[in-house]
């Protein structure tokens, strides 16, 4: 399940789902409008296999790798949050749910910066278009 954070633009939502991307957003198909970064974690560990994207960079860290859920900075601009997300769900690394899950990733213009479950170095992926 690919879950938007609420900072993300009404707009990014529209062309990933124009595009076909399976989503639901955080105060619209799931959570509720106004959830505190404390509480999405825990909210993610209530879902099945959930990638979450947001722009926050709070959720970057190490300590956050889990299991059951995938975690995605997106360092871009607010306009350019859809053709990451898609980049990032074509990448052969990232391509399917198992491959997202106990991952961190920070999606850049630079690559991906990954940190996994249970691995002391970052990691880092160029973009493959």
């Amino acid at each position: 399940m690919n879950i938007l954070d609420e900072n993300v633009l009404e707009s990014q939502r529209q062309l990933l789902m124009k595009w076909g991307v399976s989503i639901h957003q955080i105060g619209q198909d799931v959570g509720r409008k106004g959830m505190d970064d404390e509480e999405i974690i825990p909210f993610l560990l209530t879902l099945r296999q959930p990638t979450f994207f947001t722009q926050d960079s709070d959720f970057f860290k190490r300590s956050l790798c889990h299991s059951r859920y995938g975690l995605i900075h997106l360092d871009v601009d607010e306009m350019e949050a859809a053709t990451f997300i898609r980049r990032l769900l074509r990448h052969r690394e990232f391509d399917t749910y198992a491959k997202r899950m106990g991952v961190v990733i920070r999606a850049s213009h630079m690559g991906l910066s990954v940190w996994r479950l249970h691995v002391e170095q970052e990691e880092h992926f160029a973009w493959k278009d």
